[in-house]
């Protein structure tokens, strides 16, 4: 390492972690270290158009991977642009190693021009932010952040002069020690034999998961048939738990549908896998619950539980499930998937009748065909809003589909930005940005960024010229929807003028076609479908008392219409239910 200067140990650092690109904007502050990058054979400096994006996409990669990714920003505000993905990215426990350059060292705390602090900034969305004050910090500060990042699963921030930047590293020290396999945590022995005394004390068991149960499907899948219980998800938990699963009862939540929400309920055991469900309104109060995680800090945040176990979901089940006791009788669960089926069926209403021929568009008519057409192993990535609707009643998750969105965080603007990341990551692979028009508009500006790698990204803009979810919110608060609109905008000509494949769709028999036709386009395309403002409806059992304020308003804008290809997989279920 003689010779390199503290920007190219950084760099070299990043190479050994197994990152691939830094996506960024350059700026003097940042000179030293895009130089680095340039000459690294490794490394590729993705040039965006907002740093945000650049947070976004890092983000996007390391959560389809789970191995680190990296961004950067200038000094000032080149690096706070970075703060909102950054956000999302430490919130959805993405491993991302940000680099905010620093105004020159000597400057620092004099108000110099574009000033700010960002080792203290980004404490609040990290695990580990330091400022490299000199030479010798490196490289043990990089490799700290490293580890952080990658161990705790999340963002590390290092702060780098630029002066300090292009000094001279001290030789020596700079060997990467990075364990490349999580290790597997399982409870203790005690803990197991309570649980199994839990489990076979309960008559009526039920099975709630979140993001934790990835990776962990049989297992799910051998407890839940050996103790016959329906097994429900969060938003989360859909891509990795509603597939080839024979006890599925949909999902809970603002966004729920399904017997998800009465199952939970009606049990007197609860189990709560790998999940930090927000919303505590729809967790039952009188039911008896226990909860595993491997985060301990987790655990009983959101509810009281009866008990509390700390591994991972697979590493309990593979200990849990051949402990238990089969359980003989089937009728909760059976009760449960009749239950399920009639709620699937009584929600087909008005918004989904005769779809395909409605004008403006019914926006459920076009996440059905998408789920249609899209590829068995696409990536969606899903805007904030009526998008994140979308996807969780129309997207059909397989095992090899992955879905991302801003679903902790919550932030707009997500999916354009993430799609730039997921595609970078496997130019072969098919990626759909499902984007509102309000969302896309915000960072629209990196749809060049497609334009310029050649990313073929399909952007399918729903252009209903209005921030649906907030007219919605709005209207539940008895006010009326104001600053919501949007004037008409044709955004597949913006599309065509930037160098990529435009396609506008206003009538519904055209969706189809369009769709196609853009999956078939070598390069990065946008279909642009005028959605009807009004397909919306109060969902028929959300009450003042079960939420308030915000998740009162997100919770009555449940959609009543529609809900995809899962009522054929609920009624396939059904039919493996013994009639009576």
């Amino acid at each position: 390492m003689a010779g390199q200067s503290v920007a190219e140990q950084y760099v070299d650092l990043l190479a050994r972690a197994g990152v691939r690109r830094m996506y960024g904007v350059v700026g003097d502050s940042l000179n030293p270290v895009v130089d680095a990058v340039r000459r690294h054979g490794s490394l590729e400096w993705i040039q965006v158009r907002h740093e945000e994006v650049a947070a976004f996409a890092a983000g996007a990669e390391a959560q389809l991977t789970g191995k680190l990714a990296a961004c950067a920003g200038s000094c000032g505000p080149g690096n706070l642009h970075l703060i909102n993905g950054l956000f999302d990215a430490h919130r959805s426990m993405a491993p991302v190693l940000a680099l905010a350059a620093q105004i020159p060292s000597g400057e620092i705390g004099t108000g110099y021009f574009q000033e700010t602090h960002p080792d203290r900034l980004f404490q609040e969305c990290s695990h580990y932010s330091e400022l490299v004050s000199s030479p010798r910090q490196m490289p043990r500060v990089a490799q700290t952040a490293i580890q952080h990042a990658v161990g705790r699963r999340g963002v590390s921030v290092v702060s780098l002069p630029g002066d300090v930047a292009a000094e001279r590293a001290p030789a020596g020290g700079a060997e990467l020690h990075l364990p490349l396999e999580r290790p597997a945590v399982r409870p203790a022995d005690g803990e197991l034999a309570r649980l199994t005394e839990l489990v076979d004390a309960a008559e009526k068991v039920m099975v709630f998961c979140g993001r934790g149960v990835e990776g962990a499907h049989a297992e799910v899948m051998a407890f839940a048939g050996k103790v016959k219980a329906p097994v429900g998800h969060a938003l989360r938990g859909k891509e990795h738990i509603q597939y080839d699963n024979p006890y599925d009862v949909g999902m809970s939540g603002l966004l729920g549908y399904g017997a998800a929400y009465e199952a939970m309920h009606e049990c007197d055991l609860l189990l709560l896998l790998g999940t930090d469900f927000p919303y505590t309104d729809f967790l039952p109060r009188h039911v008896r619950t226990v909860q595993v995680d491997i985060q301990p800090e987790r655990l009983g945040r959101r509810t009281q539980l009866d008990f509390a176990v700390w591994g991972d979901v697979r590493e309990t089940l593979r200990c849990l499930t051949p402990a238990v006791r089969e359980k003989p009788s089937r009728r909760f669960l059976d009760r449960m998937l009749r239950h399920h089926v009639r709620a699937l069926e009584g929600a087909v209403g008005a918004y989904t009748h005769d779809a395909g021929r409605h004008t403006p568009i019914h926006p459920e008519y076009v996440a059905s065909v998408l789920d249609e057409e899209a590829s068995d192993d696409a990536v969606f990535t899903v805007d904030t809003g009526m998008c994140c609707v979308w996807a969780a009643r129309y997207l059909t998750p397989n095992g090899r589909r992955r879905v991302l969105g801003s679903f902790v965080h919550g932030s707009m603007a997500n999916a354009l930005p993430q799609a730039i990341g997921a595609q970078f990551l496997d130019r072969s692979r098919q990626v759909v940005s499902l984007s509102g028009d309000g969302g896309f508009s915000m960072l629209m500006g990196d749809f060049l960024t497609l334009v310029q790698y050649g990313l073929p990204v399909k952007v399918v803009v729903f252009n209903n010229s209005s921030l649906g979810m907030v007219d919605l919110e709005m209207m539940v608060d008895g006010l009326p929807p104001h600053g919501t609109g949007y004037p008409h905008t044709d955004f597949a000509a913006i599309a065509d003028a930037a160098g990529a494949r435009g396609i506008r769709v206003e009538k519904p028999a055209q969706v189809r076609e369009a769709l196609r036709e853009a999956f078939a386009h070598d390069g990065p395309a946008l279909v642009d479908v005028v959605t009807d403002p009004n397909a919306l409806a109060l969902p028929p059992k959300i009450t003042t008392e079960q939420v308030t304020g915000f998740a009162l308003s997100a919770g009555r804008a449940v959609l009543t219409g529609g809900v995809g290809r899962m009522i054929d997989l609920a009624r396939a279920n059904l039919r493996n239910v013994p009639r009576p």
